[in-house]
């Protein structure tokens, strides 16, 4: 099996600055980035920002800057805030950098070379907001103007001379590889979805456009402006060093393992983006998965509806690692999910200060006071000791086969089951009572503290900055955590010194 693993977020459209969905995206991809590096994978992971298109170009003249200005000063945000999430990302792609030129020029080519590409007349709707092409059954008129049913977006009748790319040719193919590949496109629902409209007849897709200049020029017609969208898919193959298919990079991941996107964003990936593949003779990517929109109450937040929630100021009220839990687990991946100040505080105090973070605390207060931040070193596993260490070793295939399904949901679903049962059994096993049998207070200390050392590991993708102050304490570096460490029960080493802790999260009072 390949232990190399390369997973992309979408690159974003930085027409205007960051906001929940751009983190949550990121946050999901660092997650599985980070759970692969600890199961042992070389891991590439990419994130970055699409700037070219009318979109940029307007919003451009509207902030009085040219588009590259005003694409320098927001991109800068993405960039930021890839930082302030603790994203673990190995690049950060612009599409206005030379390396991406070279690269979509070079596909292009390629599909013109191979017949692919033909010029015409365009004539239908666009919608400028989404750069997207839609067909009249996808349009409705509301209140006077012409929206997309998708999206909401208003959308233009545009006429002009425009490249085209021959997608009608690649329905029956783009079907059959659905049907050998059935984990493709996930959640299931998703495929389902793209797999009737390809079904319902791909038309030939305009590929370029006069109208407008910002963008990469056609290489054999500098008229036209390449779609935004074959421009800003390419990203995943110009990280890589495309079109040097010798190089190391594109050698060693190459195809991607999986393309990490929102769900309005799936048929650029699941459809046109294998289909430019397919023509082009370049293997398909492993996986897509569409997740869902993060909500404002029940609309998807956008600049126009003004409902932006910004990830930025809830970090600096709650912290980092509180909103990256949050959004991991009470979102059920792969559908809409929403945010409220209520359920974020809740969730802060219930499983992160009362569970977690009492667990640590206890445990490692009561060592302080009675072992001197010693790990003890005369123990005896009895039954209900090797019971609750060998659940992790019990689950570990299982554990495994979530991540590889994309099953967040499971994953730390399993994780607050381990908490729930490593607090019972410290509160059960009563070791403030066992004093007087020293091996047995041992014991209990030992298995809390091997407890905890497994129930960090399997959180450190999801809270890394919380995670590495508890495993500090037993001197374990983050280059040294190894997620098939927590199958061993006696990793901690007897006699070693610890440290001490403190407050990892604190709860939130009723401001009522």
């Amino acid at each position: 099996m390949s232990k190399n693993y390369y997973i992309t977020t979408p690159i974003y459209y930085p027409s205007a600055k960051p906001h929940m969905g751009h983190a949550y995206s990121s946050i999901i991809a660092d997650f599985f980035a980070r759970i692969k590096k600890i199961q042992g994978f070389d891991v590439f992971f990419l994130t970055g920002t699409d700037e070219h298109g009318l979109k940029i170009q307007r919003a451009a003249e509207k902030n009085g800057l040219s588009p590259k200005d005003f694409c320098d000063k927001i991109s800068i945000t993405f960039k930021n805030l890839s930082k302030i999430l603790n994203l673990s990302n190995n690049d950060f792609i612009r599409t206005t950098e030379k390396r991406h030129f070279k690269s979509v020029q070079y596909l292009w080519n390629i599909l013109e070379k191979n017949n692919e590409i033909y010029l015409s007349k365009y004539s239908g709707w666009y919608s400028v907001s989404d750069e997207a092409f839609y067909n009249d059954d996808e349009i409705e008129t509301i209140e006077g103007e012409k929206k997309s049913k998708l999206s909401g977006s208003k959308v233009e009748w545009v006429e002009e001379e425009s490249y085209f790319f021959k997608l009608s040719k690649w329905q029956k193919p783009l079907l059959d590889f659905y049907e050998e590949n059935p984990n493709f496109i996930l959640p299931k629902s998703r495929k389902n979805e793209v797999v009737s409209f390809v079904k319902s007849g791909l038309k030939d897709l305009s590929v370029s456009r006069k109208s407008f200049s910002w963008g990469i020029k056609v290489p054999s017609n500098n008229e036209h402006v390449i779609y935004v969208w074959l421009d800003a898919l390419t990203n995943y193959l110009s990280a890589l060093n495309y079109p040097d298919t010798n190089n190391k990079l594109y050698n060693n991941f190459w195809p991607a393992s999986l393309h990490l996107i929102g769900k309005d964003i799936l048929r650029f990936h699941s459809i046109y983006w294998p289909a430019f593949l397919l023509a082009a003779n370049i293997p398909l990517p492993k996986r897509i998965y569409g997740h869902g929109w993060i909500l404002s109450g029940e609309e998807k937040m956008s600049k126009s509806k003004g409902n932006i929630l910004d990830p930025i100021e809830i970090i600096e009220k709650y912290g980092l690692d509180p909103l990256r839990y949050y959004l991991i687990k009470e979102v059920s991946f792969g559908n809409d999910g929403n945010i409220s100040q209520d359920k974020l505080e809740s969730c802060i105090n219930s499983d992160l200060a009362n569970n977690f973070g009492n667990l640590c605390q206890r445990v490692i207060s009561f060592n302080e006071k009675n072992l001197n931040l010693i790990i003890p070193k005369e123990i005896k596993f009895n039954d209900s000791d090797l019971k609750i260490l060998n659940n992790f070793k019990n689950n570990y295939d299982e554990l495994l086969k979530f991540i590889d399904d994309q099953d967040i949901n499971s994953y730390i679903n399993y994780i607050v089951d381990r908490l729930f049962a490593s607090n019972k059994y410290f509160n059960d096993e009563e070791p403030w009572k066992k004093k007087n049998d020293m091996i047995r207070m041992n014991t209990i200390m030992y298995v809390s503290l091997e407890l905890i050392r497994k129930i960090c590991i399997l959180l450190y993708p999801v809270i890394p900055e919380s995670c590495m102050k508890v495993l500090k304490i037993f001197n374990i570096k983050e280059s040294e955590i190894n997620f098939e460490s927590i199958n061993d029960n006696n990793f901690l080493e007897c006699g070693k010194k610890i440290s001490k802790i403190n407050i990892l999260f604190k709860k939130i009072e009723n401001h009522d």
